[in-house]
């Protein structure tokens, strides 16, 4: 009976459509009248009227609808191969209050697309955004015909007795294909989402779309969906497919043609109904359940443009580059050792062939050293091993016996002054090898002098000091094994989630200038790591040659190696070359997907390098009384802990930042006090009545200053920069605590640096040209490279929206950013730091440690 009454009403009520219309508004009306069957919609005994009319575009139809009666509205267009055209639908409900929402229902070929008006969008905390202007563009299914008729139909209906006016518009979207270079401008709103298509160009295998706005906020979403029916164009749905990101004025995408085997895809841009995903306000509250909440106006302008990325030509040039550039600095070793070989080769000769040279040369080669003076000790003798002779020590000798014989120094046999290397290093420990009889109270006569030489902190047996030193290679080369494989693990699973959820906000990219390459979303910020390895392994070439060189030369029982110069031990140094290398290895994880929650991989290791270096910087002339590895490796473990607690918790958490900064200022007083004393100081329950006592004595019943003045101005200086820290920490507590902590440790070794190279020139020590050379280039180059690094391309203290606003276009070969640029020249940067602490000291050589000051 309804399906009857269903059939009369449309020929009672119709118009008259036009024949070639008959068969599909035959078919959409039994397809409705059986849904109504199905459902029991309407009053029992209710007859509903159902309207069709035959619609055209771009024309505005003014109706009403109740229960009672349900309109459809056919259209027809043409559709072609090679052209695709949008169809945009636009309703507007004029009725406010109402009982029921109006249901629209669009039905085409391959799609049904439905929603209400007043459309609910809900928020957090299920707030409920109501929107009478609802407008929705059609998906396109591609046809295999060149030109093919498609019909649609909007059926519009609800449950609501009380009649409800409404607009519906249906337009078609002219610019709806996307054009190569070619900017478009459009409006969006929540209810009133945009997407238009994107054909791949011949020859174009990758593209970056890129979306911006003059606008922070509302908050957007841009989505890249394959072209399939339906699309995800809502707030509550566009994460369904695709790829996404949240954007304030920037978004980026890059678009690879394999992704997508039909050649296309939609660029879908979405405004959210809140802003907080965006870093923005929560504005409303509802106070009771179920509240709808009045949005305002959230329309935003924002325009589209996709431009052809990078082809691999590029590519290929910007790996060159990288690998060109760190390749010439072992060319470079490679033309500079060629050169000293040669230069070496022509002295021996020299000294092989003396008849051949006059007495004036003779003297200037034998009796003067490198500054053109007679020698003050036999040290000097062995200057010429400096640059890796293999020089005999009979040669040496003899040439010092050839001279004057007021060198009673030497008429000690050579067997008393050092030991066979050949001994088993397997037996030797530190506690069995000190030359002071009695231990403690030696230690506090030599330890406390007022002068100290490097002799005195010099006493113990130089194997044991040897293995000492080597375990802190073999700890960092263990640690570095243990900690990279589960990083390389969890970077692979977090690139792995972001190309399977499409979700861009889990890593914090410069999306304007990051090249995917395989599975890889931006090889080009990985690429630029690769200085770090390469310099790294140079300078573990460097170590290598000198350590070979020194133990030669103790093995010849050389007094130049024996008993001049600052005590040669190379473990430090092989730990700091491996901490680069691991630095650009983790680094490079880092990059794979950089965000807060892995920001310690890149940073770990630069507080190991930190510390090394001031180790390295303190051994120099502490030998005897330097951190073990144990000791100094707990000691870095406990700044990466903190280093975490700090990411995780640190952020406006004033409790943590108090206990942080006292316990920062403790540990200042504590390594202040260790430093000052050598070492010969207890802590224990009588610290405080000592301290007590050394205040009266020294400050109240006479004033006296410092024993140590020099070392108490390091101390005050370096106290007074990590209280100022501690304070600047407590005060604006930094969102980024693992680059505050990074800047403490930073200050330290800068401090200690400067205290080192015054305090050296004023002993009357001074620097070769090598070393002046390293130290005015590494400056250089640091400039350059924190002026690259403070560009802050990206930055995971703000939310992925925010931090995209800070993106920018690649700089060189268009290929790398700012950011790459800072990873080479801060690789260079900290190859010449290390460079420096190798070849600083290269002039005391041929000096008797007896006669070099520590500070």
């Amino acid at each position: 009976m309804l399906l009857r009454s269903c059939w009369k009403s449309r020929h009672k009520d119709s118009s008259g459509p036009a024949p070639f219309l008959i068969r599909p508004g035959l078919a959409a009306l039994l397809w409705l009248c059986v849904t109504q069957l199905a459902c029991g919609s309407g009053a029992v005994g209710e007859i509903k009227n159902v309207i069709q009319k035959d619609a055209e575009f771009d024309v505005t139809y003014n109706d009403t609808v109740t229960s009672l009666n349900q309109t459809i509205y056919a259209f027809n267009h043409t559709v072609s191969r090679n052209k695709t055209e949008g169809v945009h639908v636009s309703v507007d409900v004029l009725s406010q209050g109402l009982e029921s929402p109006i249901l629209f229902v669009v039905r085409q070929k391959q799609a049904v697309l439905s929603f209400q008006v007043p459309l609910i969008l809900r928020g957090l905390y299920q707030r409920k955004y109501p929107y009478n202007h609802v407008g929705r563009t059609l998906c396109q299914p591609p046809t295999r015909a060149a030109s093919e008729t498609q019909y649609f139909f909007v059926d519009v209906s609800t449950l609501s007795s009380q009649g409800t006016n409404y607009h519906l518009r249906v337009s078609r979207v002219e610019s709806f294909t996307l054009q190569t270079d070619k900017k478009f401008s459009f409006t969006a709103s929540p209810s009133q989402p945009q997407y238009f298509k994107y054909i791949f160009p011949d020859g174009v295998d990758t593209v970056i779309v890129k979306v911006n706005s003059v606008m922070n906020f509302p908050c957007s979403v841009m989505s890249i969906q394959d072209i399939q029916c339906p699309v995800y164009d809502l707030d509550n749905n566009v994460a369904f497919i695709g790829m996404y990101q949240t954007m304030t004025k920037k978004g980026a995408i890059t678009v690879q043609r394999k992704d997508f085997p039909s050649n296309s895809f939609y660029v879908v841009v979405v405004v959210k109904t809140e802003d907080e995903a965006c870093g923005g306000p929560l504005r409303f509250y509802p106070l009771r359940p179920d509240e709808l909440i009045d949005a305002g106006n959230r329309s935003k302008v924002l325009d589209v443009i996709v431009s052809p990325a990078i082809n691999s030509k590029v590519y290929v040039t910007g790996m060159l580059f990288c690998l060109g550039i760190f390749l010439s600095f072992y060319l470079l070793t490679f033309l500079v050792a060629c050169l000293e070989y040669k230069r070496m080769n022509k002295k021996r000769e020299v000294f092989q062939n003396p008849a051949d040279m006059s007495p004036a040369e003779t003297a200037s080669l034998l009796g003067k050293n490198g500054d053109g003076k007679i020698p003050a000790s036999p040290c000097e003798y062995g200057s010429f091993a400096d640059n890796g002779s293999t020089l005999s020590s009979e040669v040496i000798t003899d040439s010092a016996n050839s001279t004057d014989n007021n060198y009673g120094y030497m008429e000690r046999s050579l067997d008393s002054v050092g030991r066979s290397r050949q001994e088993s290093l397997s037996s030797v420990e530190e506690d069995d090898y000190d030359t002071l009889d009695d231990i403690n109270s030696d230690k506090n006569i030599v330890r406390t002098k007022k002068f100290l030489c490097v002799s005195d902190l010099a006493r113990k047996d130089k194997r044991v000091l040897s293995k000492k030193y080597q375990i802190y290679f073999w700890n960092i080369a263990t640690i570095a094994v243990f900690y990279a494989l589960p990083v390389i693990q969890l970077v692979i699973t977090y690139q792995t989630v972001v190309n399977v959820t499409g979700n861009q906000d889990i890593c914090y990219y410069n999306f304007l200038c990051a090249h995917p390459l395989g599975a890889l979303s931006a090889f080009n910020n990985i690429l630029s790591n690769l200085g770090y390895v390469m310099l790294g392994l140079l300078f573990l070439l460097f170590v290598l040659k000198r350590d070979i060189v020194h133990n030669r030369a103790l093995v010849r029982n050389d007094l130049h190696a024996l008993e001049c110069g600052i005590p040669k031990h190379f473990g430090l140094f092989y730990a700091m070359g491996t901490a680069l290398m691991m630095e650009g290895l983790l680094s490079a994880c880092y990059h794979v997907c950089p965000n807060y929650t892995n920001f310690q991989f890149d940073t770990s290791f630069m507080y190991m390098i930190a510390g090394l270096c001031m180790l390295k910087l303190y051994q120099k002339r502490h030998p005897d009384i330097n951190a073990s590895a144990y000791t100094a490796y707990a000691c870095l473990a406990a700044v990466i802990f903190f280093s975490v607690l700090g990411v995780v918790f640190g952020k406006g958490n004033t409790v943590f930042w108090i206990v942080f900064s006292v316990i920062h200022i403790l540990a200042t007083l504590l390594l202040s006090t260790q430093l000052y004393y050598m070492g010969r100081w207890r802590l224990d329950s009588g610290i405080l009545r000592r301290m007590v006592y050394v205040i009266y004595t020294d400050c109240i019943r006479q004033c006296s200053g410092p024993m140590y003045i020099d070392r108490m101005v390091l101390l005050v200086m370096g106290n007074i920069v990590n209280w100022s820290l501690a304070a600047y920490g407590l005060i604006e507590r930094p969102n980024d605590f693992a680059s505050y902590l990074l800047a403490i440790a930073i200050c330290n070794l800068l401090l200690y640096f400067a205290f080192y190279i015054i305090m050296k020139l004023r002993s009357g020590e001074r620097i070769q040209c090598l070393a002046l050379v390293c130290i005015f280039f590494t400056a250089v180059v640091w400039g350059f490279a924190l002026y690259f690094f403070f560009q802050g391309l990206s930055t995971w203290q703000k939310t992925p929206a925010e931090s995209r606003e800070h993106n920018r276009d690649c700089i060189l070969l268009s290929f790398f950013d700012d950011h790459d640029i800072w990873h080479f020249l801060s690789s260079i940067a900290m190859f010449g730091s290390f460079l420096v602490l190798l070849t600083m000291d290269d002039d005391l050589d041929t000096v008797q440690r007896d006669k070099i000051y520590v500070f």
